[in-house]
């Protein structure tokens, strides 16, 4: 029998070496189905040939489009809000209450061109992420040396900037070593009265330590972001379409349009009293009169019919731009006519958990990380803070901002209920409100002192016993 192994083995695999080739994944067949598909190639490439396009087309969308502009509003709100607020967590409660201190005091002047503060510095960032689909910061620092940060427009990251360097490669503006780590950007000169970006000038190289880029990227070796409007981008532009069709096609249905046509040639002179542009009299008739028509005049009356289910094509066309936004529908549109509380909570907890995976994969990581760690390094060697090493400060607690509930009463006694069954912890339940365990502790027993001080109580007032029931 072993002898024979052998043999057996060879027939089956000229066997196999003669049997036709099929595919048996149908995604990657042929045939008359497939004909005309488009096909996708390396992500970096697609996305560095695609990037300026749809940035444009995605800037016009937001600024000109109601439904985009609302749906991006409600991502920007929804993954910032008021701020993704950091809670030190180190050992010393000294160092820790410092450096909630230090920090406040830092947020309120970060941002270098004074219009808003660190949160709102947030807020840009990401809205820039979402609309160009990538989003520079520049971390500098003053004549004070104090931190400082500046939002960088997309397109002052060279694009055109593609080549090879002595230690490594350039792709479209970001530099990178021989082991594929950014090294440094390559920014082209700006001031805020161009109005278009770069110039005549080269670009600029500036370390990637002092570079924050932040976006979403869709695969893996992606070195430029695409913005979160590709795909619905064409989708919105033929609902724009279909907006202005139905609202011309409704102001064609109230217009009362009189065609008078001479029936036999024979007519002569103007029917009505009006000025005459071309070949349109603009005239019309008065309550109550009555009008003789000349021999060989007819007079006929325009009536347009509806569109056929147009708004039901317009529902689902907003469908398909929610459900590219990854926003619920209600929160795209505004319209709650067909909401309930089992439906809006079902769509409340889906977009959370998107909104929870950027800002834990993306925002924190990017942004809000290497801006705490630039922060603790800046006040050690400015002498604000007293640490033997700066990495000592750098484990941070990040608390995004409350989501809020449909029915807060019943998430309350739900996480009361919670808590009770010890499967869940009050610091848990804290942080889900975007506060500050220690903040709010600190913050009540503030309250309890000064309304000792005061004699002043605001103890809740009992339930009332429920009446017993009657015999």
């Amino acid at each position: 029998m072993a002898a024979r192994l052998p043999s057996l083995l060879g027939f089956l695999n000229r066997a196999e070496r003669r049997a036709p080739a099929v595919r048996r994944f149908e995604a990657a067949g042929g045939g008359r189905r497939w004909g005309g598909t488009p096909q996708f190639g390396r992500t970096s490439t697609e996305v560095a040939a695609a990037t300026a396009t749809v940035r444009s087309r995605a800037r016009h969308a937001h600024a000109n489009h109601p439904y985009i502009s609302n749906g991006v509003a409600a991502l920007v709100t929804g993954l910032v809000g008021a701020g993704i607020t950091p809670t030190s967590q180190h050992n010393d409660a000294d160092k820790r209450a410092r450096l909630a201190t230090l920090f406040d005091a830092l947020n309120v002047d970060l941002d270098h061109d004074g219009r808003t503060d660190g949160y709102g510095l947030q807020a840009a960032a990401v809205q820039a992420m979402v609309v160009d689909g990538e989003s520079f910061v520049l971390m500098r620092h003053d004549a004070d040396d104090r931190l400082t940060l500046q939002v960088l427009p997309a397109e002052l990251c060279d694009e055109s900037l593609t080549r090879t360097t002595a230690g490594g490669y350039i792709v479209n503006g970001v530099e990178f070593d021989a082991d594929g780590r950014r090294v440094a950007y390559w920014f082209l000169p700006h001031r805020p009265t161009d109005a278009f970006a770069g110039s005549a000038a080269p670009a600029q190289r500036v370390p990637a330590e002092d570079v924050i880029h932040l976006f979403r990227p869709l695969a893996a070796g992606q070195v430029r972001g695409l913005s979160w409007l590709a795909p619905v981008l064409l989708t919105a532009t033929e609902f724009d379409k279909l907006s202005d069709a139905l609202v011309m096609n409704a102001q064609v249905q109230a217009m009362f349009v009189g065609l008078v046509t001479d029936v036999n040639g024979t007519a002569g002179g103007n029917l009505f009293d009006g000025d005459q542009t071309g070949n349109i009299l603009e005239t019309g008739l008065q309550p109550g009169t009555l009008q003789f028509l000349p021999s060989g005049y007819d007079v006929r009356w325009s009536t347009p019919q509806a569109a056929n289910q147009a708004v039901e094509t317009a529902r689902l066309t907003l469908e398909a731009i929610a459900a590219g936004l990854g926003v619920p529908a209600h929160l795209l549109s505004g319209d709650l006519r067909q909401a309930n509380y089992s439906s809006l909570r079902a769509a409340l907890v889906s977009f959370r958990q998107r909104l929870e995976a950027v800002q834990f994969h993306t925002i924190i990581p990017q942004l809000c990380r290497p801006v705490w760690e630039r922060f603790i390094f800046t006040a050690v060697l400015l002498g604000d803070l007293d640490l033997d090493d700066p990495r000592d400060g750098f484990r941070c607690e990040w608390l995004p901002p409350a989501q809020p509930w449909v029915d807060p009463l019943k998430d309350a006694e739900a996480t009361r209920e919670m808590m009770a069954a010890g499967l869940m912890s009050r610091r848990q339940a804290v942080a889900a409100l975007g506060y500050s365990i220690e903040r709010l502790d600190a913050e009540i027993a503030a309250d309890r002192a000064r309304e000792a001080r005061l004699g002043l109580s605001f103890a809740a007032p009992a339930k009332p016993d429920k009446p017993e029931p009657a015999e």
